[in-house]
């Protein structure tokens, strides 16, 4: 089966051509064409997503970037077209539709089985540009289009093992399957007890720990996206052997639950800040690695909690996140120490943050599962998975 993804959740816009092979327990994927544009240095001076912009960035690039990838994937036919007039009734905007239009016209339907887009969460303007996109094109090709769930590309992303450079396996996997989901918009335990039967078992009460490192990043005058900023400086502050001086908060360590609070870290943050003049490098330097400790050791500590209560046999970390060095460490360390029997994963690193792999992964998965079709894609913008 060949499948065009499309991901537009949030401030990428990401358009992928898969095949893919097997059943649940051996699925293999090619990965045939990839495109993606990240907006980051557009909204950097927002110091977070704008979300009209965000929309308008996705509108302008989906056209360039599903051609770039179905090129790649040697799909790619173009030749005038006549365009039917149901096609692109769904498109409000005349600009986006314009351009949708001239893309459509000039290329032949390509041999593609199933089209799959991101339909929640994320910003609801980015995600009905990419469903609308996603829709328009279908209707056009005679191709079946799906909506897929953000945060189980996630916890799917974590399973997917590196078979050649272009090409991916899932794990063989073991239930029940206790996913960490850690990213700018959510974080959260998800319990899997087979496949796409999911527990929610714990969640933020507040901030998310992506934006709570955003937003630490931003009052350390670090530049946006603030987490892989925000490790460099921690990093260099323990390679200097100096101890960390800067006490924190761990929010919600000791409470008898799965959820997590970063609200009242950042604040804390923020009041210390305010207490120095100026903050010279190794300032920076000392409170990015502060906060870095405190956030992982809130995780962590929750993490064999989770682990406790629900006896997973695989543990998967996903999100922008799970890419943070610190943090993946200090999780292997936690396993390796009181679970060693039980697996642990996390995603390739070009697939921790936001792409369109993912979802067409989770859509062939899907599919093998129950393959009948919604009528409809709806985006949704704050809805769990569960």
């Amino acid at each position: 089966m060949k499948i065009l993804a499309i991901e537009t959740s949030c401030d990428e816009t990401a358009v992928t051509v898969l095949e893919a092979h097997g059943d649940l327990t051996n699925a293999s994927f090619t990965v045939l064409g990839n495109a993606l544009y990240s907006q980051a240095s557009k909204h950097a001076e927002y110091g977070g997503v704008y979300p009209s912009l965000a929309k308008r960035e996705h509108q302008k690039n989906l056209p360039a970037l599903t051609t770039l990838a179905l090129k790649e994937a040697g799909l790619l036919v173009e030749e005038t077209q006549t365009l039917s007039p149901d096609s692109l009734l769904k498109i409000r905007d005349e600009e986006f539709k314009h351009s949708i239009k001239e893309f459509l016209a000039t290329i032949q339907k390509p041999a593609i089985d199933l089209i799959a887009v991101t339909n929640g969460p994320g910003l609801e303007p980015a995600l009905w540009t990419g469903i609308n996109f996603a829709e328009a094109i279908g209707a056009e090709w005679n191709i079946p289009t799906v909506g897929i769930d953000h945060m189980e590309g996630h916890i799917v992303s974590a399973l997917l093992e590196r078979s050649e450079n272009t090409g991916y396996k899932i794990l063989n996997t073991d239930f029940p399957l206790l996913a960490l989901l850690i990213s700018g918009g959510h974080t959260e335990f998800v319990l899997m007890k087979e496949w796409f039967v999911y527990e929610l078992v714990g969640k933020t009460k507040d901030d998310a720990v992506g934006e709570a490192f955003d937003k630490v990043a931003r009052l350390l005058g670090l530049p946006y996206p603030g987490g892989p900023h925000i490790q460099t400086y921690a990093q260099k502050h323990r390679d200097t052997g100096v101890a960390d001086t800067i006490s924190l908060p761990r929010p919600m360590i000791q409470d008898d639950t799965c959820d997590f609070s970063f609200s009242g870290l950042k604040t804390s943050v923020l009041y210390k800040v305010k207490e120095n003049a100026s903050l010279s490098e190794d300032d920076k330097e000392a409170f990015a690695r502060a906060f870095e400790d405190s956030a992982r050791d809130v995780i962590v500590t929750k993490t064999k909690r989770a682990l406790e209560k629900t006896n997973a046999q695989t543990f998967t970390v996903g999100g922008g996140v799970s890419a943070n060095k610190e943090i993946r460490r200090a999780l292997e360390e936690l396993l390796d120490e009181h679970f060693p029997q039980t697996q642990i994963a996390f995603p390739h690193h070009s697939l921790t943050g936001d792409n369109a792999v993912m979802i067409g992964v989770v859509a062939y998965l899907r599919h093998l599962h129950n393959p009948q079709l919604p009528d409809s894609i709806h985006a949704h913008g704050s809805q769990s998975l569960v």
